[in-house]
């Protein structure tokens, strides 16, 4: 959109790479058949977007297999696609205060449909969560633990490798939620001892909606929610046992993933290192614009500390969601207001009363567009004074 200055890249990324629809367009035009449902040269062709696809991604997470990758929708579905086919009557499981609802309604559901437990280890102010108490919250019943890799409201980033050797050592299963670390912070499934990873293609991955997918240790199975047609094994009334088939019911979305193996393939040249150091550049630019406004309180870790690309804050005496009215409307940027399905966050944050602004980069944000935002904010800030 001509003029926008777009600061929304935690709900997703725009705009993508010329080479993400450069993808897409060629596979609408020459592999659109159906992968995996037929031998004539399309419906082979359409296989080998979503096997390269998974090569790809199985790169960039360091998977030794990439047939333990399952495509969803989003990183949602890769999260219900692991808790509820893993997580059984009587379990107990282990959270964080600042997961997504995307964790935390499925695990509500199953309270009440399952009777499992659940423990939601609570996180400082700013976002940090303690190892000690997670291994002080295990039980002879801890199934499995989740934890997000970075707060989708604080930007705080989580110490999934520590958690990951806990986890190991006690014989309890990691899920780890990278719906704002994939293809921003770096992954490597075995070496953080990461058994699930629930990833969206819309966001750092820089490819196309309605894309993502879950990694499943090889030593996991997982019962399907999802039954159905996957071109192997037809004449079988059971859903086959062969990976990816066992998790991919129904014909898959072969344009947006040739998408999101140009964005993938765009972050592997780029490497992850330089989008994290880029996007941790341009947060430190726009604290240190926003900290001296008066009546500005900045959520999250402090200036200078490790966080991934987000900047939520609260402006006093003016409420969240018209202070992103504002700035939509009168200065063409683009940022989130609200409680950012994280209620739990604003919570620890000390915001459930109001919300926050969010403004998150991304890997094509200027310092510019940093700039704009705070200057925006001050003039919003001085005609409320």
């Amino acid at each position: 959109m001509e003029g926008i200055i777009y600061l929304d890249h935690a709900a997703t990324s725009w705009p993508k790479p010329p080479s993400v629809l450069e993808a897409m367009q060629y596979a609408m035009l020459h592999e659109a058949a159906n992968p995996g449902r037929g031998s004539h040269r399309m419906a082979v062709q359409a296989s080998r977007v979503l096997f390269d696809t998974r090569k790809q991604l199985s790169k960039l997470f360091r998977i030794k297999n990439p047939n333990d990758i399952a495509f969803t929708s989003n990183t949602t579905a890769a999260l219900n696609m692991a808790i509820k086919g893993w997580v059984k009557t009587g379990d107990h499981v282990i959270a964080t205060s600042v997961e997504h609802n995307s964790v935390r309604r499925p695990l509500e559901y199953m309270k009440h449909a399952l009777g499992i437990h659940v423990t939601y280890v609570e996180s400082d102010e700013e976002g940090h969560v303690e190892v000690d108490r997670i291994a002080e919250a295990i039980t002879a019943q801890t199934s499995l633990i989740i934890v997000t890799h970075s707060s989708n409201l604080l930007g705080t980033i989580t110490p999934v490798a520590q958690i990951g050797e806990l986890a190991r050592s006690r014989g309890i299963k990691l899920l780890v939620d990278a719906a704002q670390s994939a293809g921003i912070l770096d992954i490597d499934v075995e070496a953080m001892g990461i058994d699930m990873l629930a990833f969206p293609g819309h966001k750092g991955l820089l490819g196309p909606q309605g894309t993502g997918g879950l990694y499943i240790h090889p030593n996991l199975d997982l019962v399907p929610q999802l039954h159905g047609g996957t071109g192997s094994q037809s004449e079988a009334p059971e859903q086959p046992n062969v990976r990816p088939d066992r998790y991919e019911a129904g014909t898959q979305n072969t344009p947006g993933l040739a998408g999101l193996k140009a964005g993938v393939q765009y972050i592997l040249h780029e490497t992850v290192h330089n989008i994290h150091t880029k996007e941790w550049v341009l947060t430190q630019r726009l604290m240190e614009g926003l900290l001296p406004i008066n009546g500005v309180r900045i959520l999250g870790p402090k200036l200078g500390e490790e966080r991934t690309g987000i900047v939520a804050f609260v402006v006093e005496g003016i409420d969240p969601s018209e202070m992103s009215f504002i700035l939509d409307q009168h200065y063409q940027i683009a940022v989130r207001a609200g409680f950012h399905c994280s209620p739990l966050a604003h919570a620890c944050a000390g915001t459930t009363g109001t919300g926050a602004v969010r403004a998150s980069v991304g890997c094509f944000t200027t310092e510019q567009e940093a700039d704009a935002l705070v200057t925006a904010v001050k003039e919003i800030r001085k005609q409320y004074s």
